[in-house]
């Protein structure tokens, strides 16, 4: 980018940055919700290192990503810059068993545990290093085929056994909501919300993160919830129109 082009685009994230806190804010006054209780992870997937370090000068200071070879280029691009030292990723994508070695150490929260066969694996590395990873167990709330996680039922027959493992910290549980339809993708968030809470009170496990919401339904999601929000689209793309 040319030094023009890097002031019109970080003044466009501090314009989309201060927009999305509005909206933040009202779905928070609509649900009785706190807004420093909505975390916001900017989805940089799509975009470069110079992105990156444009919405940290913006104000975000958590970023997701999905692919572990992508989270070492910009881990390696940050480095050069001092001021970001303590800049959060997290990993949102599905984890290969063969990726876990990347991500470890790497990330603040892994957010997307699919199976007791990855949980497994997670806990037989991480122990094995001395780490004890922060995750959530992905849900697949709506039943869609295409997408992956734990069924509901299948969380509450192995979560015990996941809880017990070394090497991992359950921190809660995510989701994805279907495409294009509010009235699903509330019922998905508030399915995800009952989940935790019956789990919660099955187990005792505090369970304080639910990651739910992308850039069409985060305020849905906030109403329902969700404490981490993944937005990509919204936070990066000048095309992307803010609903």
């Amino acid at each position: 980018m040319t030094h023009e082009e890097r002031e019109a685009y970080l003044s466009f994230l501090r314009e989309r940055r201060e927009a999305i806190l509005s909206r933040v804010g009202d779905a928070c006054a609509r649900s009785g919700r706190r807004p420093e209780d909505v975390g916001i992870i900017a989805v940089s997937k799509t975009v470069g290192v110079d992105e990156v370090v444009l919405a940290w000068q913006a104000g975000y200071r958590a970023f997701g990503e999905n692919r572990p070879q992508e989270l070492k280029r910009k881990l390696e691009g940050v480095a050069g810059h001092p001021e970001m030292a303590g800049v959060r990723f997290d990993m949102i994508g599905n984890l290969q068993v063969n990726k876990i070695n990347q991500v470890l150490g790497n990330v603040a929260l892994i957010h997307s545990v699919s199976s007791e066969h990855l949980a497994q694996a997670i806990s037989k590395r991480a122990f094995a290093r001395e780490l004890r990873a922060p995750v959530l167990l992905e849900v697949n709330v709506s039943g869609e085929e295409s997408k992956s996680g734990f069924s509901p039922d299948e969380v509450r027959g192995v979560f015990e056994s996941i809880l017990a493992l070394p090497g991992i910290d359950v921190r809660g549980l995510m989701t994805m909501a279907p495409k294009g339809d509010e009235s699903r993708a509330r019922s998905t968030f508030s399915g995800l919300r009952e989940l935790r809470d019956d789990l919660r009170d099955a187990f005792g496990a505090p369970l304080e993160e639910l990651s739910c919401g992308m850039s069409d339904d985060f305020q849905i999601a906030i109403e329902e919830g969700s404490t981490l929000v993944r937005l990509g689209r919204t936070v990066f793309n000048q095309g992307y129109v803010l609903k």
